[in-house]
C-alpha cells in the first residue's frame, strides 16, 4: 500500500496531548501576508484540504495527492514571475483540493469542513459544456419517509451543480405529470441562482401518495427537451434526464424507441433511492441503454459522492477530444475565506480548465482528473484598461454579458454594510472609446 504523508490543511500545526504534531499535520510555517489581506499563508508550499465525507487517507486519494506534487514548484515559480496572482489551485476528481499558498483551513461551527471544490462554479463549468437538464422525481406512496428525504437531497445535490450556461426543469411524477412551478410547464429555464433556489423551496413542499408510471413523465421530459433543440433554445449543447426512483416496474422501452434511439442525444442518468434492489436490473437497463449512468443512494451519506458521478460522464467526450476549454466564472465574492479570517478581496473571478489523463491505456475512457485554476479579482481587470487613451476623468467599462450589465471602477460594491449574492456571468471585455481591449 503507499505510504504518503501531506500536508492537510485542517490539521497543520496541530498536537496532540502528548505535544507531538498529529498524523497529517506537522509544523508548517505561517506569516501574515498584505497580499492575502493578512490571512496567515505559506508562501512557500501549498498545502491539501479535504472535505468532511471524503476519507483522507484513502489509498485513491493519497495516489492523486502525490501525482499532484509537482503543482507546488510550478506555484512557486508562478508567484515569483507575477507577484499580482492571488489564490492557485487545483480540484481533484478524488475530492481533495490543493491550494497555494498554503493555508490553515477553518471548520464551521460544527468542525466539519463542506467545502468541496468539486462543487465549486469553477469545477463544474471547466469540467463539463453547457447543459439542458430535467430532473424527474418519483413521488409515489412507496417512496415515503426517508426515501423521500433522499430524493429532495439528491434534487438539490443535482442543482447545485448547475450554473448560469445550464437550463433545467424538475417534473415530479405518480400517476400524473406534475411540474413543481407550473409557469415552466413544457419548458426549460436558466439555472442561475435565483431559479436554483426557488426549485428548491418548491422541492420542500412535496409530498408522497398515488402510484408511480414513470412512462408519461419520461415522454414529456424527452418532449421538453427535443423542442428545445429543434427552437434553438436551451443550451444547445449536452442534454440529460435525471431519474430519481425507488423502483422502475413499467415496460418504458417503447419510450425510448420514440424519442430517443438510435441516436440517443439525451443521456439518462438513474439513482435509485433506498436499500431495496428488487428494481436495481430495471433502473441501471435505463441508464446503460441511454448513455448515462447509474448509482444506488441507500442513505443520505451517498449522496454527495453519486451526484457527482454524472459530470464524469458529461465529461469524457471533451477529455477524448482534448478540449481544454477556458472559462471564467461569474463574479463571487470569495465567502470561504472572508467568513473565517480573511479580508474580502472584494469581487473576483475564477479562470479555470481542465486537467485529463493522458495515459495510452486510459485515453479512450475519457478520464477527468480534476480541474485548475486561480482566482482574479476584477479591479486587476480593470487596470489592463490603457489610461495613455482614456482622459483623466474617463473611466474604461467592464462588459458583463449576457445580461449586459456594466461594472463601473467607482461603483461601491459594499453597501451598508452587506453584499449582493448573486452577479451575473463574465465574458470580460474592457471597453474604451468603443474598442474591445481584450480582443
Amino acid at each position: 500500500s503507499l505510504k504518503f504523508d501531506y500536508y492537510n490543511s485542517m490539521l497543520i500545526n496541530t498536537m496532540d496531548e502528548d505535544g507531538n504534531y498529529v498524523e497529517l499535520g506537522g509544523e508548517f510555517p505561517l506569516e501574515e501576508n498584505e497580499h492575502f489581506n493578512n490571512l496567515p499563508v505559506n508562501t512557500q508550499q501549498s498545502n491539501i484540504q479535504v472535505p468532511t465525507n471524503v476519507y483522507n487517507k484513502d489509498p485513491k486519494l493519497l495516489n492523486a495527492i502525490y501525482n499532484s506534487e509537482a503543482l507546488n514548484d510550478v506555484y512557486v515559480n508562478n508567484f515569483l514571475r507575477d507577484p499580482t496572482l492571488t489564490w492557485q489551485y487545483f480540484g481533484s476528481s478524488y475530492g481533495f483540493f490543493r491550494i497555494y499558498p498554503g493555508i490553515k483551513w477553518t471548520p464551521d461551527n460544527n468542525g466539519v469542513v463542506a467545502f468541496d471544490s468539486r462543487n465549486r462554479n469553477w469545477y463544474i463549468q471547466a469540467a463539463t459544456s453547457p447543459k439542458d437538464i430535467i430532473i424527474m422525481v418519483d413521488i409515489s406512496g412507496s417512496m415515503k419517509g426517508l426515501k423521500m428525504t433522499i430524493a429532495k437531497h439528491t434534487i438539490n445535490t443535482i442543482l447545485d451543480t448547475l450554473g448560469e450556461n445550464d437550463f433545467v426543469n424538475v417534473i415530479a411524477y405518480t400517476d400524473y405529470v406534475r411540474y413543481v412551478e407550473p409557469c415552466f410547464r413544457g419548458t426549460l429555464v436558466q439555472a442561475d441562482l435565483d431559479n436554483r433556489e426557488h426549485f428548491k423551496l418548491l422541492v420542500e413542499e412535496l409530498h408522497v401518495k398515488g402510484e408511480a408510471q414513470i412512462k408519461n413523465a419520461m415522454k414529456e421530459s424527452f418532449k421538453i427537451l427535443n423542442e428545445a433543440r429543434m427552437n434553438g433554445q436551451g443550451s444547445m449543447c449536452n442534454q440529460a434526464i435525471m431519474l430519481i426512483t425507488d423502483g422502475a416496474m413499467e415496460d418504458f422501452e417503447s419510450v425510448f424507441e420514440e424519442f430517443n434511439w438510435p441516436e440517443r442525444r439525451v443521456r439518462v442518468f438513474t439513482y435509485l433511492i433506498g436499500r431495496e434492489m428488487t428494481f436495481a436490473q430495471k433502473t441501471k437497463w435505463i441508464a446503460c441503454n441511454n448513455k448515462g449512468y447509474y448509482t444506488h443512494i441507500s442513505t443520505l451519506a451517498d449522496v454527495q459522492e453519486n451526484v457527482m458521478e454524472y459530470l464524469h460522464v458529461l465529461s469524457r467526450p471533451m477529455v477524448i477530444n482534448h478540449d481544454h476549454d477556458i472559462i471564467w466564472t461569474e463574479a463571487y465574492m470569495d465567502t470561504v475565506l472572508f467568513y473565517t479570517k480573511a479580508q474580502s478581496l472584494l469581487l473576483m473571478t475564477s479562470v479555470a480548465m481542465p486537467v485529463f489523463s493522458k495515459k495510452k491505456e486510459t485515453l479512450s475512457h475519457g478520464i477527468l482528473l480534476g480541474v485548475a485554476g486561480t482566482d482574479v479579482p476584477l479591479m486587476e481587470v480593470m487596470k489592463l484598461a490603457p489610461r495613455y487613451i482614456v482622459r483623466p476623468t474617463g473611466p474604461a467599462w467592464l462588459c458583463l454579458p449576457p445580461q449586459q450589465q456594466w461594472l463601473h471602477p467607482e461603483r461601491c460594491v459594499q453597501t451598508f454594510g452587506l453584499y449582493c449574492i448573486q452577479y451575473c456571468t463574465i465574458y470580460i471585455s474592457i471597453y474604451t472609446n468603443g474598442k474591445n481591449l481584450l480582443k
